[in-house]
């Protein structure tokens, strides 16, 4: 995931709803139970590890059996180790006791239960990145050493493929057309990883890989699940005794599914989302500019895709009174800087889901040169009476505003074509006229004009008048 690169906003849910979430999860749940199970009795090895003989009856009191009880009971003991759940009283007795930490979970704040849940995320994604222990205790040297040549593992790629394969997870999940809530084929996601962009048909070698990254992201995601990062369908073990010779990156859509299904969870995205944030990236939220001003509002949502950017905004303008919210964001859209045209078609935008408690704040800037064509429009499409017609030179400015604003939001569209064609077929002397539009954006959308138009006649047009409009503006 690029740094450089904007996230799109992601929608969260409350931090009640996501503290409550975190509370409900399988592990914190049990790291809890043994926080408050834990007595003067209880001892620990040199690392905070329970002792072998109190195993059973960790297990026992979380109510686990079968061969696996004692190991997540384990698991579950090192997570209320590292929150905090847990303090070791006496390292050389190994004795412990509950830890501050331990009170939050019922009487903190919903933050406070999340930064507990946050830390055990943060456990868990580090034994995720670990060689199945069956592996580590083969590595073993003759001087009870790991020796980790013989392991083939790397322990800071193997961190940095898990962290690239969450953060394509969380890019899918919050990318307007992406998956959103539903879940995400397991080879997908490891071929994300492998495939490169400009590869077409992958070869066997590189199917291969994708089969291999597919199995240990298996093994990641099911150490994921139980602390509520995500929900996962697990691969079919049946496909493990398939001897038919396919590769597993070739499953069919009938089939995909049997090959693993992953989705994050509410809770996953406000995870991965925060460790994004400690990272430095910038990762927005849905909300984050309700509380700012319509400045911030109208430059932050600018980059966001048109869903998020309407949701951004409804809920600010929730928090203001339509007249005032009007006025604001008029102000907020004036200026003549590169990001000015863009501004005003969010302002435009935004003024179209207040009513019209707003025309007082519409009806104040209609002679103002920069807004008074937007006013027009507002007032006219909510039916409003007795608005002046614009003047041609108003026309015209609105012209060149509203293209260069599509310029900056979409680039050179399809649908800027049309509407670039369009002018041109229906204002035969446009260029004539509009060379002389006294805007800073003129001859960057006339030039832009002239690389659009299909006709070389017309193109031409276009870039004469372009030379003319820098020429005027001492270009």
């Amino acid at each position: 995931m690029s740094e450089s690169s904007p996230l799109p906003p992601v929608r969260l849910t409350s931090e009640a709803e996501l503290a409550r979430d975190a509370l409900a999860t399988p592990l914190l749940s049990r790291a809890a139970r043994l926080a408050r199970w834990a007595g003067p009795d209880t001892r620990v090895g040199a690392g905070g590890e329970l002792v072998e003989e109190q195993l059973p009856g960790a297990a026992d009191a979380l109510g686990l059996t079968g061969d696996d009880a004692a190991a997540t009971a384990s698991e579950a003991w090192r997570v209320a180790i590292d929150t905090g759940l847990v303090e070791i009283v006496d390292e050389e007795e190994g004795t412990v006791a509950a830890g501050a930490d331990l009170a939050l979970l019922t009487s903190g704040a919903p933050q406070d239960v999340l930064g507990v849940w946050l830390t055990a995320l943060e456990t868990v994604l580090a034994d995720a990145s670990v060689p199945d222990l069956d592996d580590l205790v083969d590595a073993v040297d003759g001087g009870g050493e790991i020796d980790f040549s013989t392991l083939d593992w790397d322990p800071e790629a193997e961190a940095e493929f898990l962290d690239g394969v969450l953060g394509n997870l969380y890019l899918l999940t919050v990318s307007e057309g992406g998956a959103g809530e539903s879940p995400v084929p397991l080879p997908a996601l490891a071929a994300s990883m492998i495939v490169p962009d400009d590869m077409g048909e992958p070869t066997n070698d590189v199917l291969e890989q994708v089969s291999d990254a597919m199995m240990r992201l298996d093994d990641q995601f099911r150490l994921l699940e139980p602390v509520g990062l995500v929900d996962f369908q697990p691969v079919d073990e049946t496909l493990m005794a398939d001897t038919d010779g396919e590769s597993s990156a070739a499953a069919d859509d009938a089939d995909v599914s049997r090959y693993g299904m992953v989705r994050l969870t509410p809770l996953g995205l406000y995870g991965l989302r925060a460790r994004l944030l400690e990272s430095g990236l910038t990762a927005p939220a849905v909300g984050d500019l309700a509380d700012k001003g319509a400045d911030a509002l109208l430059d932050g949502t600018a980059a966001f895709p048109p869903t998020a950017a309407r949701a951004e905004t409804e809920q600010w303008l929730a928090r203001r009174e339509p007249l005032a919210a009007a006025r604001e964001l008029l102000a907020a859209a004036r200026g003549g800087d590169a990001g000015a045209p863009l501004r005003r078609l969010h302002c435009q935008q935004a003024l179209s889901l207040v009513g019209l408690e707003a025309e007082p704040a519409l009806r104040e800037v209609l002679d103002d040169a920069e807004l008074g064509g937007l006013a027009r429009v507002w007032l006219s499409e909510h039916g409003a009476a007795d608005v002046p017609p614009p003047s041609e030179a108003m026309i015209f400015w609105l012209t060149i505003d509203t293209i260069a604003a599509q310029l900056a939001a979409e680039g050179n569209s399809a649908e800027l074509q049309g509407l670039v064609e369009g002018l041109a077929q229906q204002h035969g002397s446009f260029f004539a006229a509009a060379w002389r539009v006294d805007h800073p954006a003129t001859p960057d959308v006339l030039e832009a004009m002239g690389r659009l138009h299909p006709d070389k006649k017309v193109a031409k047009e276009a870039r004469k008048a372009a030379f003319k409009a820098r020429s005027q503006q001492g270009g």
